[in-house]
């Protein structure tokens, strides 16, 4: 199997799974959100929101850690499950009672404690599952990753369908998280030692040094970007209420389904960059390259085409109650396509062993929206939030860019043409949707593609090289 062969399996297995999570999570966000209203809503949204935050110390960067070193030296794998595993044991520990004392500080209500408290033990599980999907990852062996995804999004829809005819409050509700956390913990465990040996929690704490010391830059980068996605939701149920935090989470979580995409494409080759840095930096070079194109092909419309369908959007899946989401998401989208834009940067950079140089970029994003957020949400809401959003990730995309230079990289001229035709394809779509077309929401979808990809054919964006891929991929 060669390199195209390999990278589209990987793309193609964690894409299938991911859509169908993804469309089984929706169907969960659309009855969760109806179910709960408002307020349940924003209780649960903030409880996901602190722990997510959370989530970092119960890995400091050890799952990716993992993936790229194991990517390089398949025969680490043991001793890296052996001593993270213990380490895992102790963080979560700690974490749990770290956030005890946080919510306790913040003197949230009994009930958004207990659910909270609920979340952060299901956090726990997840936490353990990364490590095992690590491994698979760093193999290949995407598949395994893909079924423990699709297995998570089932429970939890089923578990909310048992949820609305059983009548659960709030407390009751969130428990499907734990359940689903505890089964996912188990098929990753089963799978793994099924595939390798399962080696005991090993205690060295020489190694766990080193491990950490090689780590932590992940860790800082990831918590980073858990920080200023779900800090404005925190701040929001501070200064403001649950209610303002429902309404903000149903447009924001709406638009974060979208990120399967670069997810997808930047776990298949993350372990091919890492390879390619130490034996070819021309293919790596070549790499950053294409997925820099890729993933502007695909946000720009995606942005676009949200502005135009946002309130037919909000009105069909969650009801007036939630029309103030309306604002919140045209602004959120372009977020996403700056996610879209800077993954590749980003991967980039860490294949390339400059995770701290990441790590600082993502810390400056940091400080900026947590100040921003701090002054702005008491007078502009989730509205103000969702500006500070998209601005914290312009920022970090212009540092990304530049940190990306220094490496002797830049995007190249052919990739500016590609650009300059991309954005003129999806204003055209735009344009063409707007005025002259008032359609029901999916064939507002439907059309939009079919106008985006004719342009793009029109304007010939694929050189001779991507059209000789794009056959040898469909063969």
């Amino acid at each position: 199997m060669n390199t195209i062969q390999r990278i589209t399996k990987n793309v193609g297995v964690l894409f299938i799974s991911q859509l169908m999570s993804y469309v089984l999570g929706f169907f969960t966000l659309v009855y969760t959100a109806r179910y709960l209203g408002v307020e349940g809503f924003g209780t649960l949204s903030l409880a996901l929101a602190f722990t997510g935050i959370f989530s970092v110390c119960m890995d400091l960067g050890l799952s990716t850690l993992t993936i790229r070193e194991v990517a390089r030296n398949k025969s680490l794998a043991k001793k890296f499950v052996a001593n993270i595993t213990f380490i895992k044991i102790i963080l979560a520990i700690f974490t749990l009672f770290v956030i005890f004392i946080v919510v306790q500080i913040l003197g949230y209500n009994p009930q958004t404690m207990q659910v909270i408290y609920v979340i952060a033990l299901y956090t726990v599980f997840t936490t353990f599952s990364q490590l095992f999907y690590a491994v698979f990852q760093a193999n290949e062996k995407m598949e395994y990753q893909s079924v423990g995804v699709i297995l998570s999004s089932v429970l939890l829809l089923a578990g909310v369908f048992l949820a609305i005819y059983l009548k659960f409050n709030i407390i009751q509700f969130s428990l499907i998280y734990l359940f689903s956390g505890a089964s996912i913990l188990c098929y990753a465990l089963l799978a793994y030692s099924r595939n390798y040996s399962l080696p005991n929690p090993t205690l060295n704490i020489v190694y766990w040094k080193d491990l950490i010391k090689e780590s932590w830059p992940f860790a800082i980068t990831t918590i980073s970007i858990n920080i200023y996605i779900w800090i404005d939701t925190i701040l929001l149920s501070i200064i403001i209420g649950t209610a303002a935090v429902g309404v903000y989470n149903a447009s924001y979580k709406l638009v974060l389904i979208l990120i399967v995409i670069p997810v997808v494409f930047n776990n298949a080759v993350y372990p091919l960059m890492s390879q390619y840095y130490i034996s070819s930096r021309q293919s790596l070079n070549l790499m950053f390259e294409k997925l820099f194109k890729i993933m502007i092909l695909i946000a720009l419309p995606l942005g676009v085409g949200t502005v135009l369908i946002a309130k037919k959007v909000i009105m069909l899946i969650y009801g007036a109650q939630f029309l103030g989401a309306v604002i919140a998401m045209q602004i959120l989208i372009w977020s996403i396509v700056l996610i879209f834009t800077r993954s590749p940067f980003e991967r980039l950079l860490e294949s390339s062993n400059r995770q701290l140089t990441v790590t600082k970029i993502f810390a400056i994003g940091v400080i900026f929206n947590v100040i921003m957020n701090i002054i702005v949400i008491p007078k502009y809401s989730y509205v103000g939030a969702s500006i500070i959003t998209v601005l914290t990730d312009t920022i970090v995309l212009a540092l990304l860019i530049v940190a990306t230079k220094d490496m002797g990289l830049s995007i190249t001229k052919n990739s500016k043409i590609s650009l300059i035709k991309i954005i003129m394809a999806s204003l055209i779509m735009g344009i063409i949707l707007k005025y002259l077309l008032n359609l029901n929401v999916f064939l507002e979808i439907i059309i939009g593609a079919i106008i985006y990809i004719s342009i793009l054919l029109i304007l010939k964006i694929f050189d001779d090289e991507e059209i000789r891929i794009i056959k040898s991929v469909l063969r």
